[in-house]
């Protein structure tokens, strides 16, 4: 059986083709298994996360004050270099710690495609070696650069190029995190091989890419609690592309070694 990077290399030469129905069919199948448990605890997460961000901002501005610093921080802004500095490393950082807890969402829809149980605690299946510091650090690169220059055309005013911007790195690393949770890879052969996967088919991974943004954008539009669908939808249709992907590069493998056969 050929690696990971065996196949991405064998695809960056002869490309690779994927059905659009089978992979939105197989999606769906997948959101149906582990849409309400997933969504509960995003629910819970994001409870937890609210509760946190009220006690600090509470502890530091007093908790008289959070409404307001809360509505001050929601308003456009322009920032100071030394702003954008330090939200482009805070961001930066809070992601890549959260990107196991995010990855944990790939391991359920695994689990639940499989037929198998699935827990809670799978959702921190990913702070263990070795997946953790391949996250971090992929989420990391990713992240740092994608708010560096957003926020650098943002002080220069040009806004909507940051976020066309940053929307098409998003697009490039569609396939970062299934890369090192399933594939095994590092996280920088896990970047190079998500920009492989995009390039070599990009109108059909950018209309699968689309319909997830369009999906967030209703869900947020539900009264916020739209997006905990629309979010475990994107990851069961991420999940689902994947393994359309490498099912097929799968598949190749078992017809060039049926024909090594034959030739012996």
């Amino acid at each position: 059986m050929k690696s990971t990077l065996a196949k991405i290399e064998n695809i960056k030469k002869n490309g690779y083709t994927i059905d659009f129905s089978t992979v939105f069919d197989h999606a769906f199948e997948n959101f149906k298994k582990i849409t309400l448990y997933s969504a509960l605890i995003l629910l819970v997460f994001s409870f937890i996360a609210a509760v946190v961000a009220v006690t600090v901002l509470g502890n530091i501005y007093g908790f008289e004050h959070v409404t307001k610093v809360v509505q001050e921080s929601l308003k456009p802004t322009k920032l100071t270099l030394d702003e954008a500095l330090i939200s482009t490393f805070g961001v930066s950082l809070l992601s890549a710690i959260l990107a196991p807890f995010s990855a944990g969402f790939f391991k359920m829809a695994d689990v639940a495609d499989k037929n198998n149980e699935f827990k809670a605690s799978f959702m921190f299946s990913y702070y263990k070696s070795p997946y953790f510091a391949q996250l971090f650090a992929s989420t990391l690169i990713i992240t740092a650069i994608n708010n560096a220059i957003a926020n650098t055309l943002e002080i220069a005013g040009f806004v909507f190029i940051g976020v066309a911007v940053s929307i098409a790195i998003n697009f490039f690393m569609y396939f970062a995190v299934p890369l090192i949770v399933f594939g095994n890879l590092k996280a920088i052969d896990a970047i190079k091989g998500s920009i492989t996967l995009v390039t070599k088919n990009p109108l059909l991974i950018f209309g699968v890419f689309i319909i997830g943004i369009v999906g967030s954008i209703v869900g947020v539009f539900a009264c916020g609690i739209g997006f905990l669908f629309t979010y475990v939808f994107n990851t069961s249709l991420n999940y689902a592309t994947y393994y359309a992907i490498f099912d097929m590069e799968q598949e190749q493998d078992s017809i060039d070694s049926i024909g090594q056969s034959d030739q012996i």
